[in-house]
C-alpha cells in the first residue's frame, strides 16, 4: 500500500493478505455463500494489518531521513503522500457523488467530511454506510499529517530517545479510551437494547483516538529497527519463530474477539491484534524467515493495487451483483465471488494505469523541481 526504498517481498505478502481479509469482510454485506461468514468474520483485522504496515513504513522512512540528514523535509514528505493518496481518492469520491449506481448503500456522509478526512468521527454506519470504509483512510491521513510534525518537535529534545516508550503509552491511551467509551456510552441498559451497534462503531471502532494500536505498533517497530542494534539482531535471527509466535497470538486474539463487540474484545482485542501483526511484520522483514525469501508475482501485484482495490471494491461488487440480478443470474454462489474479485482486480488495474502512474510521473517532476 505504501512506497518503500528497498523491495521487501515479505511486506508484499502482508499487504496482499490485508486486502484479501478486507474484501472477505466486506463481501458479507452483499449476497454470498455461507462460508464467507465464517471465514470473513475476522476480516476486519485486515485494516489493523494495514495500520501496522503504515506505521512501520512511514516512520521507517522518516527515521532514516533523520539519521541521514538530521531533519525531515515536510515539503517532500507531504508532496509524496499527496500524489500517492489524493488523486485516486478524489476519483473515488467523484464516482460516489456523481453516479448513484456506484453506491453500495443509499446514503453518503457529507462531502466536507470526506474532503477534510474527518468522516471517521460521529460516523453513523447504520444510516450513512456508503463509502464508510474510508474511515480508515481518514485515520491514516491524520497520521501522515501529525507524525512528521511530531518528530520535528521531539527531535531536538531528550524525548526522541524515548519514542519507544511514547508509542507504548499511545497504545495504552487507546486501551483506556476504549474502556471509557464502553463504560460511558455502550454499557448502559438503553444502549444495549436500541442503538448498541450504531454507538459501538461510532464510539469504539471508528474514532482515531481509539484505534492507535496498529499505527503505534508499526512506529515502535520502525524506531527500534532504526536505533536498536539488539532489537535488529533479534529480528534478523528469529524470523520464522516470530512468524509462528505471531500466528499463535493472532489465533488467541481471534478467540478473544470471537464476539467482536464484547467488552474484552472492544477494550483489548485491537491491541492483541496489533501486537500479533507486529510480530508477523517483524518476521516479514527478517532475512532468516521464509516470508522474506519468498517472492510471488501474485502477492506483489495485489500489494501494488491494494490501495486502489480498497477504495473501489464495494462499489464494484455492488455493480457486478446488480448486473447479475438484472439478468436473473445467481449472485450468492462461489462463481459470483470469483467474478467480483476479477472485477475488483480490473478496477485496481484501471486506477493504476489511468490515475496512479500518470500522477506518479507528475510527482517525480514536481519533486525534481523542488529539489
Amino acid at each position: 500500500m505504501k512506497e518503500h526504498s528497498e523491495r521487501l517481498y515479505g511486506l508484499d505478502h502482508l499487504r496482499a493478505a490485508a486486502i484479501l481479509l478486507v474484501l472477505l469482510y466486506h463481501y458479507r454485506a452483499f449476497k454470498h455463500p455461507g462460508w464467507v461468514d465464517s471465514i470473513g468474520r475476522f476480516g476486519w483485522t485486515g485494516v489493523d494489518l494495514f495500520f501496522v504496515l503504515s506505521g512501520f513504513l512511514i516512520s521507517g522512512q522518516l527515521f532514516k531521513e533523520i539519521e541521514n540528514n538530521g531533519s525531515v523535509s515536510l515539503k517532500t514528505f507531504y508532496l509524496k503522500r499527496f500524489f500517492r493518496i489524493i488523486p485516486a481518492y478524489c476519483f473515488t469520491l467523484f464516482l460516489y457523488f456523481t453516479f448513484p449506481f456506484f453506491r453500495e448503500r443509499e446514503a453518503l456522509s457529507p462531502l466536507w467530511k470526506f474532503v477534510t478526512f474527518t468522516q471517521n468521527y460521529e460516523l453513523n454506519v447504520i444510516s450513512r454506510g456508503t463509502f464508510s470504509h474510508a474511515w480508515s483512510l481518514c485515520i491514516e491521513e491524520q497520521f501522515y499529517l501529525i507524525l512528521p510534525l511530531f518528530l520535528l518537535i521531539v527531535m531536538p529534545t531528550k524525548l526522541f530517545k524515548y519514542i519507544a516508550v511514547l508509542m507504548i503509552a499511545v497504545i495504552g491511551f487507546s486501551i483506556v479510551a476504549r474502556l471509557m467509551a464502553w463504560n460511558e456510552c455502550i454499557a448502559v441498559p438503553e444502549t444495549f437494547s436500541t442503538d448498541f451497534w450504531k454507538l459501538w462503531y461510532m464510539k469504539i471502532y471508528y474514532p482515531t483516538h481509539t484505534r492507535l494500536d496498529g499505527l503505534g505498533m508499526g512506529v515502535l517497530i520502525g524506531y527500534l529497527m532504526q536505533y536498536s542494534s539488539i532489537f535488529k539482531r533479534i529480528v534478523a535471527g528469529n524470523g520464522n519463530k516470530l512468524f509462528f509466535l505471531g500466528i499463535l497470538l493472532l489465533g488467541i486474539s481471534f478467540w478473544i474477539c470471537n464476539e467482536q463487540a464484547s467488552k474484552a474484545a472492544s477494550v483489548f482485542g485491537f491491541t492483541l491484534v496489533a501486537v500479533s501483526y507486529g510480530m508477523i511484520l517483524m518476521a516479514a522483514i527478517s532475512q532468516s524467515s521464509f516470508l522474506y525469501r519468498l517472492k510471488s508475482y501474485i502477492t506483489a501485484q495485489l500489494a501494488a493495487m491494494s490501495y486502489a482495490v480498497y477504495l473501489s471494491h464495494k462499489g464494484i461488487i455492488h455493480m457486478v451483483q446488480q448486473q447479475l440480478d438484472y439478468f436473473k443470474l445467481e449472485t450468492s454462489d462461489n462463481i459470483t465471488i470469483l467474478i467480483c474479485l476479477f472485477a475488483c482486480v480490473l478496477g485496481g488495474l484501471f486506477y493504476r494505469f489511468v490515475i496512479e502512474k500518470p500522477f506518479s510521473v507528475i510527482k517525480s517532476r514536481v519533486l525534481k523541481k523542488s529539489a
